[in-house]
């Protein structure tokens, strides 16, 4: 079947024993979704199996044994192994997270031969998907390591996206980790992804402060006036409107995130706590920055309800329709600026 315009869509299906092949088959039960992409699923039919049996999910699938064997009218699954793994639901184990590493491994292989165009994951256990070949602290990370560019992890919803200034650190690490150069990095990040990927000409970004009341003029740290306010003034003089910084407490309970395209936060919790509180179940996790797109829903692996038919695909099924949205507006952004000269 000829591709014609569809989105080629590579899906790593995540921890076995947890409910990332639960939000997909939900997704695609939705026989429209196909009118929007094909989908690729990393992993095997056996896997897709058991879950639709435990489920009493019924969507048909095709297996396929080659990418060049793609049907653009069906849920292709690559199998990428035959042998039957050991499917716990509900249970952390070292098989669930070994296959959920195969799976991702093959889908990014995938990405970076542009035989899909896009990769949308499925949760992972962090922990047991740790070994030799993933050491890694996510996804974030490991795409980093095996894509171009330098990696932003943005929380987003149509109107609230919180990057992360410094992301999958432990807690005492961060203000030595939050220098103007690494401050500077992920404010060109963003300001190039919302230019690029979202179509906002003149992005508005916002940057919280590291201390409680961005630290009350060095009473309660000085990280916020020595380092964080003289880098955004630095950067504001290049003409990019970027503000802050601001109180994060305040700046959520006053809503005024609404008045910015962007918002980095300063460590993992202080941007993801307020972004969950108000959009959980709704958000999506976009990779910006690199070379390839990649998303995946705002939750984990759902052990404490995998298998028993109660996982909610919405944030899934928001992730496919943002790396669908990212796609075409990075395509047609690049199309008008590879030759600035024709008009078009």
């Amino acid at each position: 079947m000829d591709k014609s315009n569809k989105i080629v869509v590579g899906i790593s299906i995540g921890d076995l024993n947890g409910i990332g092949i639960e939000v997909i088959l939900k997704t695609f039960q939705d026989k429209r979704m196909l009118d929007f992409c094909t989908p690729v699923l990393f992993g095997a039919t056996k896997a897709i199996s058991y879950h639709k049996k435990a489920l009493g999910i019924e969507v048909p699938v095709q297996g396929i044994n080659s990418i060049k064997q793609i049907n653009h009218a069906k849920i292709n699954v690559l199998n990428l192994w035959k042998e039957d793994v050991k499917i716990e639901l509900g249970k952390a184990t070292q098989v669930s997270g070994q296959y959920a590493a195969k799976s991702l491994s093959s889908a990014i292989e995938h990405l970076k031969n542009n035989t899909i165009d896009v990769l949308l994951t499925a949760p992972i256990n962090k922990e047991n998907i740790q070994s030799e070949d993933f050491n890694f602290p996510g996804h974030t990370e490991y795409l980093e390591a095996n894509l171009n560019g330098d990696s932003l992890m943005i929380l987003m919803t149509d109107e609230l996206r919180i990057g992360l200034i410094t992301g999958h650190i432990p807690i005492s690490k961060v203000a030595e980790t939050i220098t103007p150069d690494l401050i500077k990095n992920k404010v060109e990040t963003m300001h190039a992804s919302l230019k690029q990927d979202f179509g906002i000409n003149k992005p508005k970004i916002a940057v919280l402060g590291l201390n409680p009341h961005c630290g009350d003029h060095g009473v309660i740290g000085k990280e916020d006036d020595d380092i964080i306010k003289p880098t955004i003034d630095e950067i504001a003089a290049t003409g990019k409107l970027v503000f802050g910084p601001y109180a994060a407490d305040g700046f959520f309970g006053s809503e005024t995130y609404k008045q910015f395209d962007g918002v980095l936060a300063t460590y993992h919790d202080q941007g993801l706590a307020p972004f969950k509180a108000l959009s959980f179940g709704k958000g999506v996790n976009f990779t910006a920055g690199l070379s390839h797109i990649r998303t995946s829903p705002d939750h984990g692996t759902g052990y404490d309800i995998a298998g028993k038919n109660q996982a909610n695909e919405s944030s899934f099924q928001e992730a496919l329709f943002t790396a669908l949205q990212v796609f075409k507006a990075r395509n047609e952004y690049n199309s008008l600026t590879e030759n600035p000269l024709v008009v078009k």
